[in-house]
């Protein structure tokens, strides 16, 4: 076995314990879930809905969710999994809740303090590119492509976050692929 999957291991056991010991009504065990998934779930919610007070809304709500149903927590799939398909519910009803556009609210760059000032704008336009990219696709293919692309999800996770078949996240992946692949086609000419 090696290392990064033994850490991966350590890592599963460590949250199963901890949300045994929140179903148990430890406030301490939760609160350390708390701090591990907030982040995780924001960055989730983030490129899902680009809306600051949404995103700490349904995060908070997704939170409160798992302390409150902590106990119902089987272990039939992975903790993440199960967090973030709550996550991923309270968003999708926020959602159709809202009767305002959605607010885009830029990323922040990863480009070091040494960086160019060119490489920056290039950065910052790519980036800009790519979300308004993603902000065009459809909220069920958005999801998809986030949960695979920047949380490392598999196709059955997704399914299950989303509460759909397998062939479904594979299509939805399909389609926002390609779309993402038309729309981007100008700014990866430009970067060749």
């Amino acid at each position: 076995m090696n290392g990064r999957n033994h850490d991966r291991e350590l890592a599963l056991l460590d949250e199963a314990w901890l949300i045994q010991r929140a179903a148990a009504g430890d406030r301490c065990a939760f609160e350390s879930l708390y701090r591990l998934y907030f982040p995780r779930i924001a960055r989730f919610l983030h490129r899902m809905t680009r809306n600051a007070q949404l995103i700490e809304e349904v995060a908070n709500d997704a939170m409160l969710a798992v302390w409150q149903k902590a106990r119902t927590f089987d272990g039939s799939c992975k903790l993440s999994t199960w967090i973030f398909a709550i996550a991923y519910r309270k968003a999708c009803k926020a959602l159709h809740a809202l009767d305002e556009p959605l607010e885009a609210c830029p990323d922040d760059c990863e480009c070091g303090p040494g960086c160019q000032p060119e490489r920056l704008f290039e950065q910052l336009r790519l980036g800009d590119a790519v979300n308004a990219a993603l902000d065009t696709l459809p909220l069920a293919q958005r999801a998809v492509f986030q949960l695979t692309f920047f949380h490392d999800m598999g196709y059955a996770e997704i399914a299950e976050v989303m509460a759909c078949p397998v062939n479904t996240v594979k299509t939805r992946l399909f389609h926002a692929r390609r779309r993402l692949a038309q729309l981007l086609a100008d700014q990866l000419e430009e970067r060749t």
